[in-house]
């Protein structure tokens, strides 16, 4: 009988970190909900079965030993509370977007007009795909919403031109142009203060913290000299990373543009389609601003998910969408399955207090290092703690205090210092993991990005954006501050 050692390694991490002895300052829960996560991340690390599976395995087995909530009936409300997470359904609605755009056509002519302008060569697709992220970040807090909902349905549709499918033709394109997107955004949620909804939260807890308060402009112009170099570099790292099978295809271009002429003019499905983009912007934009009054809606206030689910309901109404073809997504339930499991199971490891342990535990060495030393040493700790986070928000509630409570108790350390260095790498660390972030999700369960591909681009490219903070924002910042 063969051995499958990827589907018993997660069952091993489980059982060597139950058995060890329970460290110093934990409760016998805390470190056996962690053995339980670190075999999750184990499972989906090696693929040792269907995302989905491994997380809802993991989360069923937390919740019927009680290690969040003892009382059974809660235990089951605390698993089953990730199904009414808000970011969920954002992700889930961008799927059923990007039905609308592939079934009106919409999406397909936007790919080829982008191909037509700038597909001569392989690179200048990942420029026009960082660019429209660009364009869209600064009015937009809700990078789910942005690259989901926007970004995400029309460059998927890019790599179809290219003959690049999910699978063994990935590689043609279709790898380079899906991690570009994702790389970018994570670029322009740190480059911009509205353009991810946790810079402002952030900013909150910090005032409180350590009452440094930062303009919109302090903002940009304190990342911009990395946030405009990695938007150049993006394209071209991914291009270098990644390896496409297809560098330049000047055929293409006047293939896209018969392709053009063959649609013809816009169909009413495109126009309505168009239409209800148009709208989910304005109302991403405006209605996601607490303080822009919108009485015309019965309201002051949309939620982000809420303007999906009213473009949803209006994709079924025109008929663009059928019913059908939202049950028929299989990527959407998919995703639903894992990224539920994965924002439950780590949102657990805040509210038992593991992850307020793990960050007294590394902070305690510092006291007596240099400030400098300190400094760097606990913008890593807030980086790279997110590995055990799928929600930015959950992460700079519950490390952001602890973190800044530390640095001020280290003599030299400068506040408003820790506090930027901090709050910059809430956009940036989204690129580390498949869940750490809301568009995350879509781009891992594309098909065109290998899960192995995608941890490793993810801490390449989380190692780059870490040491840009520390080696041009962290400088710059000094000099100007």
């Amino acid at each position: 009988m063969k051995i499958n050692l990827k589907l018993i390694a997660p069952v091993i991490v489980w059982l060597v970190l139950y058995l060890i002895p329970i460290p110093e300052g934990l409760k016998a829960n805390q470190w056996h909900y962690f053995a339980i996560f670190a075999a999750v991340i184990t499972g989906l690390v090696l693929e040792s079965m269907p995302v989905g599976a491994v997380g809802l395995i993991g989360l069923t087995f937390a919740a019927v030993m009680g290690y969040v909530e003892p009382d059974p009936n809660k235990s089951l409300r605390w698993a089953l509370s990730g199904f009414s997470e808000s970011t969920v359904w954002l992700i889930v609605g961008a799927f059923i977007f990007a039905i609308g755009y592939r079934k009106s056509g919409l999406g397909k002519r936007i790919a080829l007009l982008l191909v037509r302008a700038l597909g001569r060569r392989t690179l200048g697709l990942g420029y026009a795909v960082m660019l429209s992220d660009l364009v869209l970040a600064p009015a937009t807090p809700s990078n789910t919403a942005r690259s989901g909902g926007t970004i995400y349905p029309i460059v998927s549709n890019i790599p179809k031109i290219f003959g690049s499918e999910p699978g063994p033709t990935a590689g043609k394109i279709g790898t380079y142009v899906m991690w570009t997107a994702f790389a970018s955004t994570a670029v322009t949620s740190s480059l911009f203060l509205t353009a991810l909804a946790p810079n402002a939260a952030a900013l909150a807890i910090a005032k409180k913290t350590t009452n440094v308060d930062i303009s919109w402009s302090q903002w940009f112009v304190g990342f911009a000299p990395l946030g405009i170099l990695l938007l150049i570099l993006v394209p071209l790292l991914s291009y270098l990373i990644c390896r496409p099978e297809i560098k330049e295809s000047p055929e293409v271009v006047t293939w896209a543009n018969a392709e053009l002429k063959r649609m013809g003019p816009l169909t009413r499905n495109e126009w309505v389609m168009s239409g209800l983009v148009i709208l989910a912007m304005f109302l991403w934009i405006t209605g996601s601003n607490p303080n822009i009054s919108l009485p015309y809606l019965g309201a002051n206030y949309i939620n982000a998910t809420m303007v999906v689910l009213v473009i949803i309901s209006l994709l079924l109404i025109t008929r663009v969408v059928d019913f059908a073809d939202i049950v028929a997504e299989k990527s959407a339930w998919e995703v639903l399955f894992y990224f539920t499991s994965l924002l439950t199971l780590s949102s657990g490891l805040n509210e038992i207090g593991f992850i307020r342990w793990v960050a007294e535990l590394f902070a305690k060495p510092l006291a007596g290092t240099s400030a400098t030393v300190a400094l760097v040493a606990l913008v890593a700790l807030f980086f790279w703690i997110h590995y055990f986070f799928s929600s930015i928000t959950s992460h700079a509630a519950a490390v952001l205090p602890v973190v800044l409570a530390v640095g001020m108790s280290v003599p030299g350390v400068s506040a408003p210092l820790l506090t930027m260095l901090c709050c910059y790498s809430l956009g940036l660390m989204g690129v580390i993991s498949p869940y750490a972030t809301g568009p995350a999700p879509m781009y891992f369960g594309s098909g065109f990005i290998g899960k192995r591909d995608f941890w490793k681009f993810g801490l390449i490219f989380g190692l780059i954006y870490f040491a840009g903070l520390i080696v041009i924002v962290l400088p710059w910042l000094k000099f100007v501050g």
